[in-house]
């Protein structure tokens, strides 16, 4: 069986060194051979981020650029309606084949809404979930206070990181990663505060914001 493709998707709204180090993270730890960022379009969980989508999927390709593991795939960014992780999901699916092994990459929180998904247990028929969790935060214990459905998916198909390459879909793995105090939000009230950026962010993507004056009237 081939190694996973690792599926990281979001608005990168915009993206930074938390997304960076969680996708260096799980690719060593799931044992990917390459993750995909996928950023979203028209994304149906959240308001429409504050920045075209097409400037969000530049700053992502600056972020990974030399990386030899990491790539942008634009499909959400050129769709034009709603984006759903299922769909996505369904064409990397078709494209792939039906024996690589995908990894959707989330979270915790992430993970614990799973529920509310579009579609959410078609996902386990085109992609294992890799969660990722902060020391100190505990998956065993949130998950008994999820929703009987969600509980009991995670009951059956928890699995260890190296069965992911076994087989193509269906496990639930969980990795413990460090986090980055880092959020989107916050770079983003910082800049429209003319605040400084540096460090929470990779240099070519601050130059990117500073030369296209984003995020200055957040």
């Amino acid at each position: 069986m081939q190694r996973p493709i690792g599926i990281l998707g979001g608005t990168f709204d915009p993206i930074h060194y938390g997304h960076l180090r969680l996708a260096e993270e799980m690719l060593e730890l799931a044992g990917l051979q390459q993750i995909r960022f996928i950023p979203t379009g028209t994304p149906p969980h959240r308001d429409a981020p504050q920045v075209t989508a097409a400037q969000r999927s530049e700053m992502v390709s600056l972020a990974i650029d030399g990386h030899p593991a990491f790539v942008v795939d634009e499909r959400e960014v050129k769709r034009e309606r709603k984006c759903y992780t299922v769909d996505t999901l369904r064409e990397l699916r078709a494209e792939l084949g039906e024996q690589q092994p995908l990894c959707l990459l989330m979270g915790g929180d992430a993970f614990l809404q799973l529920h509310s998904w579009h579609e959410w247990e078609e996902l386990f028929g085109l992609a294992h979930i890799v969660v990722g969790y902060r020391p100190g935060y505990t998956i065993e214990e949130r998950i008994e206070s999820a929703p009987d459905a969600l509980r009991e998916q995670y009951r059956q198909r928890l699995c260890a990181s190296d069965t992911l390459r076994k087989r193509p879909h269906g496990g639930i793995a969980v990795l413990g990663i460090p986090k980055l105090e880092i959020s989107a939000t916050v770079i983003r009230s910082r800049l429209a505060e003319n605040r400084s950026i540096r460090y929470l962010l990779p240099q070519a993507v601050a130059k990117y914001i500073h030369q296209h004056n984003l995020y200055a009237s957040c």
